[in-house]
């Protein structure tokens, strides 16, 4: 009896550590931590992959957004964007700010950035274009006086449905607690298509919306024919944004969730397992 115990045990923790190592291997490392490989650069008011006065740099491991090169900010907003797009994923993002917000920056946009999802290939966007096509996982860093939640959600060009509704307003707030200073925060975004995403810090849900699609505005000089008002988002590329404020990712991964798509029951399990995972 005590041998058939500890078989089951032996393989029962077996299973679990081959589960768990699955999900571990799963996961693929956007940034390598050594160069910006793999990254293609789009800025307002530049010219597609011209990486003005330097604004995306690799140092000490991190990729760093910075404006020292600029003069005025002049609302050059950019975004860095990974090389091919996805449709089902787990995002996981580290990030802090640091430093003070480049002249001429939107009052707005202190401590402020993004994670693009969804996005329109970026060689479609026009050279003044400010924000792809995209739903926008906000971040956001506490002034030191307000509350300030993470994880929020914002649309250039983007709606969804939010408790049943189309949301037509251009930002919705989450439910996170406010991180002041130059912290290190991981956030994760849950993806799966048209249908569902989910923004989770600390392992909790803190905003939950369905159906991603084009419509609305908050988005500026791009090329109408990009712009299917009504067509759902299945999928698109990720893109880190500058916005006038210093930030620094330390860890930009994505497990692919695409292979477990058409099987609901493996899908669930396999995102149970990437939440319980540490970081």
């Amino acid at each position: 009896m005590k041998l058939k115990i500890s078989l089951s045990l032996f393989v029962s923790l077996t299973f679990l550590f081959v589960n768990q190592s699955s999900a571990q291997k799963g996961w693929i490392q956007l940034f390598n931590g050594k160069n910006l490989k793999d990254w293609n650069i789009k800025i307002s008011k530049h010219d597609y992959n011209e990486n003005y006065a330097n604004t995306f740099r690799v140092e000490e491991g991190l990729i760093k957004v910075n404006y020292e090169g600029y003069g005025d900010f002049d609302q050059q907003y950019g975004h860095i964007f990974y090389r091919k797009p996805f449709s089902f994923y787990l995002l996981r993002v580290t990030y802090r700010f640091v430093g003070e917000q480049a002249k001429g920056g939107e009052g707005w946009a202190l401590r402020n950035s993004g994670a693009m999802l969804h996005c329109q290939a970026p060689e479609t966007m026009l050279k003044d274009q400010d924000f792809p096509i995209s739903i926008e996982a906000q971040i956001l860093g506490g002034d030191g006086t307000h509350i300030r939640p993470t994880s929020n959600l914002c649309t250039p060009g983007t709606q969804v449905v939010y408790e049943g509704k189309l949301f037509t307003p251009h930002c919705l707030d989450s439910k996170s607690k406010t991180y002041a200073g130059d912290q290190w925060v991981t956030a994760e975004f849950l993806v799966l298509g048209d249908s569902v995403i989910k923004h989770i810090i600390d392992k909790e849900v803190v905003l939950e919306y369905t159906k991603p699609q084009i419509g609305g505005g908050n988005v500026a000089n791009y090329d109408p024919k990009m712009k299917e008002n009504g067509k759902a988002l299945t999928g698109g590329y990720i893109a880190l944004q500058s916005e006038s404020h210093p930030i620094e990712f330390k860890k930009v991964s994505l497990f692919n969730l695409a292979p477990y798509q058409k099987d609901k029951q493996k899908l669930a399990k396999m995102i149970a397992k990437l939440l319980a995972q540490t970081n």
